[in-house]
């Protein structure tokens, strides 16, 4: 399982270097009219045309978004949580672009989103049918060394 994860996250980061990269293309030639009329000129302002990660209402990306309590159960949630966020933000994107430099490999993303989403139900799965049922939610055998023991 640990190797998915690694995999996943690994391509994780490629999804961001697309997603900048369509970014760039899109901004690099702009002119001083087209960032004033486009509601660019607030970000060109701090950023040129530099990618600076920020959501579309312009909270900049932080790591507080990596979500992660330790807990296998809580954080496959987490994980596959995260998927289905990102493949409804491609669907937004696929909602409102009309250009097909952007919209291929946004459906590219959003298919990658879904595969992501349904190996992380996998990963729960295995791990549920190899944890004692009955002990799910009372502690976490990772961690608590007395884990599901009777005392």
């Amino acid at each position: 399982m640990y190797i998915f994860v690694t995999d996943t996250g690994t391509e994780e980061l490629a999804h961001v270097e697309m997603i900048s990269s369509i970014i760039y293309q899109l901004t690099r030639n702009l002119s001083v009219d087209e960032i004033k009329k486009s509601g660019f000129d607030t970000y060109f302002v701090d950023h040129t045309t530099g990618i600076y990660p920020v959501s579309a209402s312009g909270v900049p990306f932080t790591a507080a978004y990596f979500q992660c309590k330790g807990d296998v159960i809580t954080d496959l949630h987490e994980d596959m949580a995260a998927e289905q966020k990102a493949r409804t933000t491609y669907d937004n994107i696929l909602r409102m672009a009309d250009d097909p430099d952007v919209r291929d490999p946004i459906r590219f993303l959003r298919q990658r989103e879904i595969v992501h989403y349904q190996r992380f139900g996998e990963a729960l799965r295995i791990t549920q049918d190899n944890l004692n049922a009955k002990n799910f939610y009372a502690c976490n055998p990772a961690f608590d060394a007395n884990c599901g023991r009777k005392r």
